[in-house]
């Protein structure tokens, strides 16, 4: 079992920054990922970023740029740092961890419960 906790969300300003956090702890050793999706109302859940633990990270298209990720694989946290944030970027950010458990190395998925962030101009 993972447990996920996120931290950093709020308010901003159309082009200001924030720096989420999200740290894991139960099973995290088996954790091979890391990253953040985000759901704005009405919409379905999508890819924001992620890191794996050999450090290769694969962001969405419309927040390469503007986004980093950094990740801290001993103390199982992940942090990205958004930077010139735009209003359609407002949504519940979500943190997610997969990886693999047991001897059979079953697949599993985490969810955090999520942190909002609001842009406004």
């Amino acid at each position: 079992q993972v447990h996920l906790v996120e931290s950093g969300g709020g308010l901003v300003q159309d082009g200001g920054s924030l720096r989420l956090s999200c740290a894991a702890s139960g099973s995290a050793y088996n954790i091979e990922t890391m990253g953040w999706y985000r759901q704005a109302p009405g919409k379905e859940r999508e890819l924001v970023a992620t890191k794996t633990n050999d450090g290769t990270t694969n962001y969405a298209a419309s927040v390469k740029d503007r986004f980093t990720t950094s990740r801290d694989n001993a103390k199982s946290t992940v942090f990205p740092q958004m930077n010139s944030l735009k209003p359609e970027g407002t949504a519940v950010y979500l943190c997610n961890a997969d990886g693999r458990s047991g001897w059979s190395r079953a697949p599993f998925t985490y969810w955090g419960q999520g942190t909002q962030v609001a842009v406004f101009l």
